[in-house]
């Protein structure tokens, strides 16, 4: 891939007085062959090469388990962008990790529709389950001991139909209760298939079987 051009203004130090950052380059920073590729494609699908950061992120987070300095050093050198670049918008988007969290990652709807269908409840049967701390949960996200799972209310999910829900390693359940919780940590740490049944991808309009109508629902629309 021939090099590309850089934007001086993307070298500039941050702040009057500091130094501008570098842009590494590729060779020093010992880029895995299969991370620099993917990257590269991923820029060849936009006329910009910024607007491929965030993919080229969770590209970084995928092969690493968070976005690791290494690693946004290493997608930076690619891109042609300082590290810096990259961690303001790692730092910015609550799905990209700038530290280590567990390796399944438990995200709990804690807006209005699924706060009324208790979603904060369902943030406390996570973290029971789990063994992880309910105050930071709810501020940020915790990981439990030996980094198996990561939990964390998140603002929304933008599945209200589904409240209360959760997205479990990317993929949306729900309506789920206490139960669910507690079944659903229990299929992660022996890598089980978690929540067949309440898994959106199994839904008739996901190509999946038709299920059943949650009966909490027929209840609300008849009351």
């Amino acid at each position: 891939m021939n090099q590309l051009p850089v934007d001086p203004a993307l070298v500039e130090g941050r702040h009057p007085g500091r130094p501008a950052e570098e842009i590494p380059e590729i060779r020093e920073t010992g880029c895995p062959d299969d991370l620099r590729e993917r990257i590269e494609e991923l820029m060849s699908r936009y006329p910009d090469r910024h607007s491929a950061s965030i993919p080229a992120l969770w590209a970084v987070q995928e092969r690493y388990g968070w976005c690791t300095p290494e690693g946004m050093r290493q997608a930076a050198a690619v891109m042609r962008v300082t590290p810096a670049y990259l961690e303001s918008i790692a730092t910015f988007y609550d799905l990209l990790h700038t530290k280590p969290v567990g390796r399944h990652r438990v995200l709990v709807c804690t807006n209005i529709s699924c706060w009324m269908r208790g979603g904060d409840e369902l943030l406390d049967a996570f973290c029971e389950a789990s063994g992880c701390d309910r105050d930071a949960a709810g501020q940020g996200g915790s990981s439990s001991e030996h980094d198996e799972l990561f939990v964390s209310g998140f603002e929304c999910l933008g599945a209200c139909d589904l409240a209360p829900m959760a997205s479990i390693d990317g993929r949306y359940f729900g309506p789920l209760d206490r139960e669910d919780a507690n079944e659903a940590v229990q299929q992660l740490i022996a890598d089980a298939e978690v929540l067949p049944d309440k898994a959106l991808a199994k839904r008739g309009v996901a190509g999946g079987p038709e299920t059943e109508p949650d009966p909490r629902v027929a209840k609300g629309e008849a009351g």
